[in-house]
């Protein structure tokens, strides 16, 4: 498992700053640009403004260009931004509305805002990088999100973000500054559990989600935004996978991608997994049949989180490598699979003794 934070012996702060670390450079060093001066086993020292900033980590772990975040008093920092990765997500906030039933990060009721070191750590990204944005509910801090978002679109044109949001907040005003930070340089990741607003609303945990989802999706709609519309794979909504799948394909055909998901064991998804987990590798009838009305409706379809050997030869295709780098393992029978190479294979926390049930190398 990949380590998201690192030890280090900071240098005296009064407050979060954020720092990328710099192993080979020419030029003139940035204001967050620490540059390496020894290196000697798991201990590497940067030159941060004329003092000395200590990162510990293994010799074999990729730093140059991580972008970390110091906080007075800690000897540990946040890799918030890792060059070597495509997986870096930014946390915006553990507060949230709803209550799913199958949440990997259960919401909290405290907000510490950190946007100006999100900017900031977001600007020092690789050129090109993919980020996403994620909470809790990010939009219920809609106004400092947008001025971030606002701000990199200036700064850093050639950034991207991948956005998820569970589709309660926006309003008609918000169309114009959509347009204004540039569709192109998001894909919204928004849910969609059923197409009964009454399970909807109880698989989410709020009263009238649906009905207002409906309604955001009519402005992502009118903005142009990339939608990646999300559906996490439950014993709650099983049976109504095919009607979602010609609902979406008649209602919704301006979306980008339907994202079908399978079911994370972490959080309120461990506490409800008895309860909601589906084993589609014994039964992927209904599964199957949403995909092939999706498909023949011209809908993309991508199933994440899906280990190959658990999905029909036919609809391995529509499984990429999903699962972040960070938190991504294979099982003792994936030794030998000819398929590894190109399998997202489980999350960390897959518990396979209450998982699928047919699964092997292929």
């Amino acid at each position: 498992m990949i380590d998201l934070r690192v030890k280090v012996d900071p240098p005296p702060l009064d407050h979060p700053t954020v720092v990328r670390l710099r192993e080979t450079f020419d030029g003139l060093p940035g204001p967050h640009d620490a540059l390496l001066i020894d290196r000697a086993d798991d201990r590497r020292e940067y030159d941060f403004c004329g003092f000395s900033l200590v990162v510990y980590g293994d010799a074999g772990m990729p730093l140059d260009n991580d972008v970390l975040l110091l906080a007075p008093g800690q000897r540990s920092a946040a890799r918030i931004i890792r060059a070597s990765s495509a997986h870096n997500t930014l946390l915006i906030t553990e507060q949230c509305d709803q209550l799913c039933v199958m949440c990997s990060q259960p919401p909290k009721k405290h907000h510490v805002d950190m946007f100006a070191q999100l900017e900031t750590a977001a600007s020092l990204a690789p050129a090109g990088a993919y980020i996403g944005i994620s909470g809790g509910e990010p939009l219920l801090h809609k106004q400092a999100l947008f001025s971030m978002l606002e701000n990199l679109a200036a700064d850093r044109p050639d950034l991207r973000f991948h956005i998820l949001s569970n589709g309660q907040h926006f309003e008609p005003d918000d169309v114009d500054r959509l347009v204004a930070i540039g569709p192109e340089r998001i894909l919204w990741g928004i849910p969609l559990y059923s197409p009964d607003p009454s399970n909807h609303d109880a698989i989410v945990g709020k009263v009238g989600a649906y009905h207002r989802l409906m309604r955001s999706m009519v402005l992502l709609m009118r903005s142009g935004a990339a939608v990646e519309l999300r559906t996490v794979v439950l014993r709650q909504n099983w049976q109504e996978l095919p009607a979602l799948a010609e609902q979406i394909a008649t209602r919704l055909p301006f979306i980008d991608r339907w994202a079908i998901m399978h079911l994370e064991n972490i959080g309120y998804g461990r506490m409800n997994w008895h309860l909601s987990f589906k084993d589609t590798s014994s039964d992927f009838g209904m599964l199957g049949r949403a995909i092939d009305i999706a498909t023949a409706r011209d809908t993309t379809v991508t199933l994440y989180n899906f280990p190959l050997c658990s999905l029909p030869a036919a609809y391995r295709v529509l499984a990429p490598r999903t699962i972040s780098d960070w938190k991504n393992k294979h099982e003792v029978f994936c030794d030998g699979c000819s398929a590894q190479s190109d399998c997202g294979g489980f999350f960390q926390w897959y518990d396979h003794k209450n998982g699928f049930s047919r699964l092997g190398a292929l």
